[in-house]
């Protein structure tokens, strides 16, 4: 470190300040930055500051520190204390964690190794953290992150990136700089996480949600129609495919056409994983969206195990063992046995039965009942006070079943044409169908061909498919991924892969926050020290000079209980 003048005309008289300067390599070559602002010194103040910026030169000790440690004999002054002021409050607890996680999966080293050098200004492996730490502190626009939420955070201090170099087509082109290397970084992360926290994928979990596009997105294929999960039918929409370990660790994801069904996916995603990690000997959990003839198929033929949930029809060739008293009890509420195959095969079927969705679905069966019989004494009236076709009533009857399709079965609906051509309706309630009902509520029904577990241990595997639906809801909550604003294709693939990184610090913090007894979310602590500020603290003395001192604001007890417990420690000043 050295002192240096600046120098500045004022009433027609040049005047000296000082700067404390320190030189420093980067990759671009020697630069040199302002660690502090001095004023205008005297000799004394001179002499202490080069001092302390030359260090001590004797044979095996160590440079005096300017900020920490052992420092020179202080130079006090005299401050205004009504005039001391803090100004330029930036917020740092949440990037300074984010940045944090992305340390501990060797995440910053992996992008400058892995996106190739150009003539770029700013490294792309940097704006690459600059996305992702801002979609998981501040989920936004690109063009919000650079015109607003970048200035208003340390990311400069943290990075060293200037902030009138972050700006909108930069963030652009570092989405189109990160998208190739995708497959690389998703073998990266799963290598890394399993070193840090001992994760096994021998349990992987598949699911698939979509979401959706404001805009036509014209001129992306993936962009289609189908069905939303977001209730936004009226949007085009991609499908994104996500394989999770048993505690919700992504593996990997992709992405698919909109109008995709998920059963179309798995034999995709299945080679997919293989030819990235290899075939091993793993489990696969899918939902009854994933099942079909097809997909049992193939997953036997590569001598695969699975769990997938059964259809509800399905049920039907269960019916003795329904009524049957053998059921185990593995927890309150909820009751299971193990069944052999119809067809004798290596297969066995998990029959499962729950007090709480038993009253979910009573409750949806008497709903529509209800509806469907308002609805029918409503048609029923109409025929009377007018003259209406049968073909008519038999569209109204139709549209109202269709409606309330899980309690349709319970009705056998008759329409007539009476002699005068007015068509007449009248129905009945059929029994079989009500005691079916009331025998199959609440009970759900899987298959695997995994024959050396018990009921409760594959029942067990398989619920922990709500680790992936958790994963799509952080996804759309928290993390914002919908709606996708941009229109082209790698320009949309980018914007998922950011969200899936994003995602994988979530993780890597609440794994960090377990481990800690901190409980189970993450975002609460993540909220918590994002309360953390920068702050330049303005001290006037009686000089006139004003003393500025860029600090980090005191931990609370409570935030400095997280750190302490999460092993993590706050800078004690700003470095640079």
């Amino acid at each position: 470190m050295f002192i240096r003048p600046c120098y500045r005309r004022k009433d027609g008289r040049r005047h000296a300040y000082w700067a404390l300067v320190e030189s420093y390599r980067s990759e671009r070559g020697p630069r040199q930055r302002t660690v502090a602002y001095l004023g205008q010194l005297d000799e004394a103040g001179r002499l202490g500051v080069k001092r302390a910026a030359k260090g001590n030169k004797k044979p095996g000790e160590q440079q005096l520190q300017l900020w920490e440690g052992d420092s020179p004999a202080p130079e006090w002054v005299e401050v205004d204390t009504t005039s001391v002021r803090v100004e330029n409050q930036l917020a740092f607890g949440g990037p300074w964690l984010a940045l944090e996680m992305i340390r501990k999966l060797r995440l910053d080293n992996f992008l400058k190794r892995t996106i190739p050098k150009g003539k770029e200004d700013i490294p792309w492996s940097l704006m690459a953290q600059v996305l992702v730490v801002c979609r998981l502190c501040n989920p936004s626009s690109e063009l919000h992150i650079a015109e607003h939420y970048y200035r208003s955070t340390a990311m400069n201090e943290l990075l060293g990136v200037p902030p009138e170099k972050v700006y909108d087509e930069r963030l652009y082109r570092a989405l189109d700089a990160l998208l190739p290397h995708k497959e690389e970084l998703e073998k990266h992360l799963k290598h890394r996480l399993g070193e840090l926290f001992g994760l096994k994928y021998d349990l992987l979990l598949y699911d698939v949600t979509s979401t959706y596009f404001e805009g036509e997105a014209r001129g992306n294929p993936l962009a289609q129609r189908g069905y939303s999960r977001d209730k936004r039918s009226d949007c085009k929409q991609v499908c994104i495919g996500l394989v999770v370990s048993q505690c919700g660790m992504p593996l990997g994801y992709e992405v698919f056409e909109g109008n995709r069904t998920d059963v179309t996916t798995v034999e995709e995603i299945v080679e997919t994983m293989e030819r990235r990690y290899g075939k091993a000997d793993r489990i696969w959990v899918g939902d009854r969206g994933m099942m079909s003839k097809k997909n049992i198929e193939f997953l036997k033929s590569g001598n695969r195990r699975y769990i997938i949930g059964a259809s509800k029809a399905s049920l039907k060739q269960f019916e003795q063992q329904l009524l049957a008293d053998d059921w185990r009890q593995i927890r309150k509420g909820l009751e299971v046995k193990l069944c052999q195959s119809p067809e004798g095969d290596e297969e066995v079927y998990i029959l499962c039965r729950s007090s709480d969705r038993r009253e979910k679905e009573e409750a949806m069966h008497r709903r529509f009942e209800q509806r469907i019989e308002q609805e029918l004494q409503k048609i029923e009236a109409s025929c009377q006070r007018r003259k209406w076709k049968k073909e008519v009533i038999d569209r109204r009857i139709g549209s109202v079943m269709a409606k309330n399709s899980r309690a349709a079965g319970l009705f056998e609906v008759d329409v007539q044409e009476a002699t005068d051509g007015r068509a007449t309706i009248s129905w009945e309630k059929k029994d079989a169908w009500r005691d079916w009902a009331k025998l199959s509520e609440g009970c759900y029904l899987l298959r695997s061909n995994v024959k050396d577990w018990s009921s409760e241990e594959l029942w067990k595997a398989y619920i922990q498919l709500t680790e992936a639906e958790a994963a799509f809801r952080i996804h759309k909550s928290d993390l914002k991924i919908r709606p996708i604003w941009h229109q082209r294709e790698d320009r949309v693939l980018a914007h998922i892969l950011v969200c899936f990184l994003a995602y994988v610090l979530w993780k890597t913090l609440h794994q960090i926050v377990q481990a800690a007894g901190l409980g189970d979310e993450p975002r609460r602590v993540l909220d918590e020290l994002s309360k953390i500020n920068m702050v330049d603290v303005v001290l006037p003395t009686r000089c006139g000079v004003e003393i500025r001192r860029r600090c980090i604001t005191q931990p609370t007890d409570h935030q400095a209980i997280l750190l302490q417990r999460m092993g993590l420690h706050l800078p004690r000043r700003k470095k640079d």
